[in-house]
């Protein structure tokens, strides 16, 4: 039996997930869209990883497993996960695996960006975008929708560009605007496409990254370092090169699946899908459960405490900002 590890990272627009081996080599990778339905979008990354492991051939048994992202918490349950953990960390430790001498992360998703500056292999600050989805992928599909073109061709037809357009991105509705009135006035649509590129590296920069300090090497992540028009637009930006890892989409559950390695097998197990010391697929894709939300009045905070069942046991809550927090144990 060779041991491996199980890694998800679970976001707003897309479920990522990994395996990797014991010489920390991903032996199998997944994303898909979460479609509004983490639980499902896991089980779906479940599904494929394992047909995957399957063609591969080999004795691959799953021994521990880690989660991150934003339903993190909720498929860590469904998972028996070990460890469970915020995109920060992960990202961090996945990046720094690969590229030990990083000095910044770059990274913008689906719904959110972050910035996570490293010295010595070590997060000492980051920043997140908080307030406006504007130069996220969300923000440049409906944009590619807007024009015709498939948001996978942004970055090439971007590169076509000789006079890219000023778009203003400082948020979706102003960028919209913008865009539209380019359309109007007759610009070509490279030169929009592009404009629209150089608009999500200075939105970037001016926000998430305002006030850090972006030091060589820096390795641009997530769904939209895919688009070469963008990762052009943050060299031209920056003056500096910037990496993209080929697996830089999957860099939070990769993360993931590196920290459930350095925690070890997971061991006593008494229900779940590691009851049987390895990670059993069907008893987690035959997971059935249901949340309740439990406030907590035993102290000013009134903590919303989210509680996990299966059947009429609880088996995870979170949200308490207290030791005072109570939950329920029967649905």
């Amino acid at each position: 039996m060779t041991k491996a590890y199980l890694g998800i990272d679970i976001g707003s627009i897309s479920t990522k997930g990994v395996v990797i081996d014991e010489n920390r080599t991903i032996i199998a990778r997944s994303y898909l869209w979460t479609e509004g339905n983490p639980t499902e979008a896991s089980k779906n990354v479940v599904r494929e990883l394992e047909a995957q492991l399957a063609e591969a051939g080999d004795d691959f048994q799953i021994v521990g497993a880690g989660t991150t992202g934003s339903a993190r918490r909720l498929v860590g349950a469904m998972l028996g996960a070990s460890v469970i953990k915020n995109e920060i960390t992960a990202h961090a430790v996945g990046t720094t695996y690969l590229h030990p001498d990083v000095r910044t992360i770059l990274e913008i998703g689906g719904q959110d960006s972050k910035i996570i500056c490293v010295s010595d292999g070590i997060a000492v600050d980051y920043a997140m975008n908080t307030l406006c989805a504007a130069g996220t992928g969300s923000f440049l599909s409906s944009q590619a929708h807007r024009l015709g073109v498939e948001v996978e061709e942004f970055g090439e037809v971007a590169l076509t560009s000789k006079k890219p357009a000023n778009i203003a991105a400082r948020c979706t509705v102003f960028a919209e605007s913008d865009l539209v009135h380019k359309i109007q006035v007759g610009y070509a649509r490279e030169d929009i496409i592009a404009g629209l590129c150089n608009a999500v590296a200075s939105n970037y920069l001016n926000n998430v990254g305002k006030g850090k300090k972006i030091a060589a090497p820096v390795v641009f992540q997530g769904g939209v370092s895919k688009n070469a028009g963008v990762v052009h637009a943050f060299e031209e930006q920056l003056g500096m090169p910037v990496a993209v890892d080929p697996d830089g989409h999957l860099m939070g559950a990769f993360g993931a699946a590196l920290l459930a390695a350095d925690a070890g097998p997971i061991e006593g197990a008494e229900s779940g899908p590691f009851a049987s010391g390895t990670f059993d697929f069907e008893a987690m894709l035959d997971f059935d459960f249901k949340t309740r939300e439990v406030e907590c009045n035993k102290c000013a905070n009134h903590c919303e405490i989210i509680c996990v069942y299966r059947d009429k046991d609880i088996i995870d809550s979170w949200g308490n900002r207290c030791d005072k927090g109570a939950v329920k144990t029967t649905a």
